[in-house]
């Protein structure tokens, strides 16, 4: 994958709500017509993540209802609590107005479809 073509950056996020912000954990996977980015963000509801593409930078942000229960005694807690949050620069090699997204078993996969320009092609050689 170009380094140009999508590659983490920083930023903060919008708090909406007092807590933690997680990062998730992401593969990109990349293949001649896409890149895509598959995101681990158990907890969230696919109603729940907002996604935003502006100026370049693609915006992932996933909501986590609160599960703690006033009654709940927890024995052991290594499961945090908060939402998921994280930016990544796209080039100009994506195709944003294409850019669609889906959510399964806790798993987000945002495509970022390649420009024509950019994919691979077949040239045909013509006999003479």
């Amino acid at each position: 994958m170009n380094k140009e073509t999508l590659e983490n950056g920083g930023g903060t996020a919008e708090l909406t709500r007092s807590g933690q912000y997680y990062r998730p954990g992401v593969d990109i996977v990349e293949d001649a017509h896409e890149l895509r980015i598959l995101a681990d963000m158990p907890g969230v509801s696919a109603e729940s993540v907002d996604i935003d593409f502006q100026d370049g930078t693609l915006t992932i942000h996933g909501s986590v209802p609160n599960r703690r229960g006033e009654s709940v005694k927890y024995l052991l807690e290594e499961y945090g609590i908060g939402d998921f949050y994280r930016v990544f620069q796209v080039g100009e090699s994506i195709d944003a107005t294409r850019i669609a997204a889906e959510y399964a078993d806790g798993v987000l996969t945002v495509h970022l479809p390649k420009v024509e320009s950019v994919k691979p092609r077949k040239i045909s050689v013509k006999a003479k």
